[in-house]
């Protein structure tokens, strides 16, 4: 499975590209789908550019995407964009409209408490972890190990010449990772080799403008549809 990952916490200001409204995030998602994506990932915004957990600002972009799409769609749930724990807890009880997954970065504070919501909403979780975090640690004595969607294994080793070591021992730390399906995949420089490590070791994995805003030969990605298009030839270079 080759997961979109659409816009993450980027602005307009890094480029022209990123999809910042439900409609362009909905474009996007379906240009991507097009080319071989199989679901999608997406940080709903204010009109303002800033993550936003607000049911009235969740439902109009997966209301749009939907439209577009028949794949899964899922959200973030990161701290960044609600940093009191409790508050966090409380948008997400609020949802009205559903995703279909949502990460959930298992090193925030009151990550627990937000997976469990989710699971108790019927929404699917993805279980957040970051190399460089207790994350891996956290998740391997969690009760809801076992009920999660997937594990999202996160390198956030920014160095193309060190993110595939990194990535297998964020893997090595995971261990069985409660026998849950993993997706794999890396960020900035270090997208690219890790990406090809999924590839390698047959692994789910993601692409697109919340990782990297370049091709593997250096240069800018247009859109995340060129993104996905790139990532499915490197990464079937290797079945």
């Amino acid at each position: 499975m080759l997961q979109v990952c659409l816009n993450g916490s980027r602005s307009a200001a890094d480029g022209a590209g990123i999809p910042m409204s439900p409609e362009e995030m909905a474009r996007s998602a379906a240009q991507a789908v097009a080319v071989g994506a199989g679901s999608v990932h997406v940080h709903p915004k204010t009109p303002c550019g800033h993550d936003s957990l607000s049911p009235r600002v969740l439902a109009p972009a997966l209301e749009a995407i939907r439209a577009r799409v028949r794949v899964p769609v899922g959200v973030t749930t990161g701290a960044w964009a609600e940093p009191d724990p409790q508050a966090r807890l409380a948008r997400v009880r609020s949802w009205s409209a559903l995703p279909d997954f949502a990460s959930v970065n298992w090193h925030e504070p009151g990550a627990e408490a937000v997976a469990g919501q989710l699971v108790a909403m019927g929404v699917g979780v993805e279980a957040g972890i970051w190399s460089g975090t207790d994350g891996a640690a956290r998740f391997a004595a969690s009760p809801l190990g076992p009920r999660v969607l997937r594990v999202l294994a996160e390198v956030t080793d920014p160095d193309p010449a060190t993110a595939e070591e990194s990535a297998r021992a964020l893997l090595a730390e995971l261990g069985s990772a409660h026998d849950r399906p993993v997706l794999l995949h890396g960020e900035e420089g270090g997208t690219w080799p890790v990406l090809r490590l999924a590839g390698r070791l047959g692994l789910a994995t993601r692409i697109g403008l919340e990782d990297t805003l370049f091709l593997p030969d250096g240069r800018r990605a247009s859109r995340n549809a060129q993104l996905v298009a790139e990532a499915l030839v490197q990464y079937g270079s290797f079945q």
